[in-house]
């Protein structure tokens, strides 16, 4: 095997299907995985559009969450086997900062970089990784599903329960209930009975919310969301926001949340800045927690929850060779769960 495919950008919005070299014999304690699908995520738009580029060498091979299947490999490998369908860790992490020996790869004080980000991603036919960073994929669980667990399910879990700590029969408000991560939040807060109410832009992706699990939706094209929320909660306001929309809806989801409620936010999609009322944070005794990625544990835990039929919401799959109509349709917002690229 001397050459595979790589889908690689070369300049902003510049992809690419290009024949490359493809990675040698897996080297000791490396696993080397034939990437089966991908997932696509914004942080691929961002890097669809050109961002970070000055941090990064182009042509770069583009795709940050992927299952595959092991093929080959190296010494001293102990926990998988040729054959085995696993998912990949979506950052380089160097396995010996105390972050990384506490199974926090995500606070890695040398990471190597984001995959499809800052380093080539998993866009392409084959890939060596550390068998550290792969994850076995229990039986029941297709490689499509799986593609979402490294970076949606993965983030919706640590947010959730690592950062926000959500307890069966609490409230919760999920923003953007139609994207890969809302779909996601909307499925795993109702599989231990919390009450979810969620924003939507149309009143189709409404529809489609309730059919997976939303008690209340919210198109906020037509209403203003703080304001329905303190009204379905007796304007208590609800335990948890699940934030990731950004300067747009900030300060609403705060005004939305109850004397001492959590926030959590992962994203910043409509603008990375904002004000806020310090006042407000102190006395109603908010908490606030900013949460990136995941730890290898909650990709396990998200497989473990796909197995047991808390399976993501699947929007399109597309052939790698449409990649970029795949980036387009998440562009678009008209998506409602993930958008899948297979190889």
């Amino acid at each position: 095997m001397h050459s595979m495919r790589a889908l690689q950008l070369f300049g902003d919005r510049d992809l690419r299907l290009e024949e490359v070299a493809a990675p040698p014999h897996p080297g000791p304690g490396e696993v080397q995985v034939r990437v089966h699908a991908v997932g696509l995520n914004h942080i691929d738009v961002w890097g669809f559009r050109g961002m970070a580029f000055a941090k990064r060498k182009l042509p770069l091979a583009v795709g940050a969450e992927a299952s595959g299947a092991v093929v080959a490999v190296g010494e001293d490998v102990t926990h998988v086997d040729v054959g085995d369908r696993v998912v990949m860790y979506g950052a380089m992490t160097c396995g010996h900062c105390k972050a990384c020996r506490e199974g926090r790869d995500n606070l890695c004080e040398n990471v190597g970089g984001v995959l499809g980000f800052h380093i080539d991603g998993f866009a392409r036919d084959f890939v060596n990784m550390p068998q550290r960073l792969v994850v076995k994929v229990p039986d029941g669980v297709s490689l499509q599903e799986a593609a979402c667990a490294p970076v949606a399910f993965g983030t919706v879990q640590h947010m959730l329960f690592d950062n926000a700590k959500l307890e069966p029969g609490e409230t919760i408000l999920v923003h953007a209930g139609g994207s890969g991560i809302g779909t996601a939040a909307i499925k795993m807060a109702k599989a231990i009975g919390c009450t979810v109410i969620t924003t939507v832009g149309d009143d189709d992706k409404g529809a489609k919310a309730k059919l997976i699990g939303a008690d209340h939706v919210i198109n906020y094209r037509t209403d203003r969301f703080e304001g329905v929320v303190r009204k379905l909660t007796g304007r208590k306001g609800v335990d948890v926001v699940f934030e990731h929309v950004g300067a747009d809806t900030w300060n609403g989801s705060l005004l939305c949340l109850k004397r001492g409620g959590r926030l959590v936010t992962c994203g910043s999609t409509s603008g990375v800045s904002t004000t806020m009322n310090l006042m407000q944070l102190f006395q109603q005794q908010y908490k606030i927690f900013g949460s990136f990625g995941c730890t290898l544990a909650n990709i396990e835990q998200s497989l473990h929850k796909m197995a047991t039929g808390i399976t993501p919401v699947i929007d399109a799959v597309f052939d790698v060779a449409d990649y970029a109509q795949g980036l387009e349709r998440l562009e678009s917002r008209k998506v409602f769960g993930k958008v899948i690229v297979t190889l």
